[in-house]
């Protein structure tokens, strides 16, 4: 499939997502791995891991260049080696997703909805945030929740951050597509941030950028 959705944000940001149908085969050609990179690729044993590392390679190079390399800081942050944009990645099952840009911080996250996350949700969901209780509306509302703190993560630099104890959602009604309010408080940062979320098949997407 490749490329489903790549697109221009009003702040600047662009959104590329990637379906995966390829075999790796298919998807090596598509990419320029650099020596360390196909060391990392060869070390993987995981095959749905190899596919993933190379999608994320294919969907940056039809984004912005074939030649941009993505390198790691001790957080394992990812950062565009030219230092040209700021990236923020996610995967889950099938879909890859990135956010790029070129002055702000960015933060994105996309999950497959499965049933296990009311079984977790006491983890993340604390006693501020509010959950509608509907059988067909519950689930997706803790999917939107749970992709706005790991984009909020993320963009903050994964520092010291508990979900619960320093992530807090904003109590927002339940639509396809929308923005709620996030706020960061922990020791180290104290910030607000506006949070986009949409649902794409059975995947919700979370993304949020700031300088």
């Amino acid at each position: 499939m490749g490329i489903i959705l790549k697109k221009k944000l009003k702040d600047g940001s662009l959104l590329g997502m990637w379906e995966i149908t390829e075999d790796i085969n298919v998807l090596l050609s598509q990419v320029k791995l650099s020596a360390t990179e196909l060391e990392r690729f060869d070390g993987f044993l995981s095959h749905a891991r190899k596919l993933e590392f190379l999608s994320v390679r294919a969907l940056l190079a039809k984004m912005i260049n074939p030649d941009a390399k993505i390198i790691y800081n001790g957080n394992q942050k990812p950062y565009i080696e030219d230092g040209s944009q700021n990236i923020s990645i996610s995967h889950s099952k099938k879909i890859t997703s990135i956010l790029l840009n070129k002055t702000k911080r960015v933060g994105i996250d996309l999950e497959f909805m499965s049933h296990r996350i009311r079984k977790v949700a006491h983890k993340f969901i604390n006693d501020s945030e509010s959950i509608n209780k509907n059988d067909l509306i519950e689930r997706y509302h803790l999917y939107v929740h749970w992709c706005a703190k790991e984009a909020l993560y993320k963009i903050c630099d994964k520092k010291d951050i508990n979900f619960k104890l320093n992530l807090f959602i904003k109590p927002f009604p339940v639509n396809n597509k929308g923005v709620i309010k996030g706020k960061v408080n922990s020791d180290m940062i104290n910030e607000e941030f506006d949070l986009n979320y949409f649902k794409y098949d059975n995947y919700v997407i979370v993304y949020t950028s700031k300088v």
